[in-house]
């Protein structure tokens, strides 16, 4: 018998404990905008404020150490960076990059420098 080979195919890494089963919960409009804005105001969704509360009765607030604008830099840089993952992998195949994607290529290099920019300038 052949033994698979057990490589990283990628992706999100699988959860320890998945969450399938779904409840319902009835409540009136308000009821269930009292129950959004409460979720909101202690930084969770509605199912995470839900399960917190019916399992330990309290909810504790979660705080966001990282303010939002950082937060925006960072999923931009893993933008620009699976970007360039793909424009490598195309090159180390010895694909030629077409004139789209070239002009891609010089977009996302200028966006880059003036990211940098922007950091440097909220930094100081």
């Amino acid at each position: 018998m052949i033994e698979k080979s057990k490589t990283n195919k990628g992706g999100r890494p699988p959860k320890e404990v998945k969450r399938l089963r779904t409840l319902s919960v009835k409540c009136s409009f308000f009821e269930g905008k009292q129950i959004e804005n409460r979720a909101k105001q202690v930084g969770l969704s509605v199912s995470e404020y839900l399960r917190e509360l019916g399992l330990k009765g309290t909810v504790k607030a979660r705080v966001k150490m990282l303010p939002r604008e950082v937060l925006l830099l960072c999923g931009t840089l893993n933008h620009i960076a699976a970007n360039l993952n793909q424009i490598a992998k195309k090159r180390n195949s010895f694909d030629e990059l077409s004139v789209l994607e070239r002009t891609k290529l010089n977009a996302q290099s200028t966006g880059l420098q003036e990211l940098v920019k922007d950091l440097k300038s909220y930094l100081q």
